[in-house]
């Protein structure tokens, strides 16, 4: 069982949670035991899971990962000079996978899902798998 999302970023750097999109696709899906893959096809964004508590994890991921991959740097040839972009996208990973137990997702007490935008604002798309068993 598979589907496929958009989501739209309205800032170059952002995080988005989607993970209220893939609980209740786990919901309608049915299953009581499954494992999920949340998957992103795009080279210049991710999907990672992280604290959904506090806000503040997110801008200072964002803020880290612009200290670690800055993008002013003059040696970059990359035509499009998204370089940065890239190796943000290829630190966070294009996907993740969970554990559906009882119905529902396996997530820790203050764990989110989301869908890590590093080249935008965009209109992007991201899939949602769910395997029996």
């Amino acid at each position: 069982m598979i589907k496929k999302c958009r989501v739209s970023s309205s800032k170059r750097d952002e995080m988005i949670e989607i993970t209220n999109e893939v609980s209740e696709f786990v919901r309608v899906a049915g299953f009581s035991e499954a494992a999920v893959i949340v998957y992103c096809p795009h080279t210049t964004a991710g999907i990672t899971i992280n604290e959904n508590a506090d806000p503040d994890v997110k801008s200072d991921m964002i803020r880290r990962f612009d200290e670690m991959y800055p993008w002013s740097i003059t040696q970059d040839k990359h035509e499009e000079g998204n370089s940065a972009a890239h190796m943000k996208a290829s630190a966070m990973g294009a996907s993740q996978q969970m554990i559906v137990q009882n119905g529902r997702l396996l997530l820790g007490r203050w764990q989110g899902i989301y869908f890590c935008e590093f080249d935008g604002p965009r209109e992007r798309e991201f899939y949602i798998k769910i395997v029996e068993g």
